[in-house]
């Protein structure tokens, strides 16, 4: 699907409080059970942090389709507390952390994680931030690349007891 398309179909957007619950259920569709967030963590992110979030509407249903979220902090590097403890949040800090990318399985090969991630870097460049960090499994390292992150080697992350790697975008 090409860019004009997915604007087309998909609004992209800041998450509004009354849509954790369906962000938490995205998550638990998305991601294995030992590296998922918790629904009460992730709603937590969502009433502490909802300007980090970037979410995916369908505009044909309403439906959440897919979302991004992330804590910011002057911290460079991610570690698994992040995943934890929203708290950790800090509005003014100059670097994004991601927490999760999410597609919904039957959305996704469909430039959709691509349009939210560009969406994500503009939102967040324009807010002054110096860089966005997050960490993938070695099968997703080339992904990232084409979307601009700098592939920083193995992560101190364990995480969902996994080996990641850690990536960066370099913002202005």
């Amino acid at each position: 699907m090409n860019k004009k398309t997915i604007e087309e179909k998909y609004e992209f957007r800041e998450i509004h409080a009354d849509e954790a619950d369906q962000v938490a259920q995205i998550e638990l569709a998305c991601f294995p059970s030992n590296e998922a967030c918790k629904p009460e963590i992730m709603k937590e992110r969502v009433k502490i942090f909802p300007e980090t979030f970037l979410v995916a509407v369908s505009k044909e249903t309403g439906e959440i389709i897919g979302f991004i979220n992330g804590l910011a902090t002057n911290e460079i590097n991610l570690r698994d507390e992040f995943y934890t403890d929203p708290a950790l949040h800090d509005p003014a800090g100059s670097n994004i952390m991601i927490l999760g990318v999410n597609v919904l399985p039957k959305y996704r090969k469909q430039g959709i994680a691509r349009e939210m991630m560009c969406n994500y870097v503009c939102r967040e460049n324009d807010k002054g931030r110096k860089s966005i960090v997050l960490t993938c499994l070695e099968d997703k390292v080339q992904m990232y690349e084409k979307f601009g992150y700098r592939d920083c080697g193995e992560s101190d992350s364990a995480w969902g007891g996994e080996k990641w790697h850690e990536m960066v975008y370099a913002l202005n």
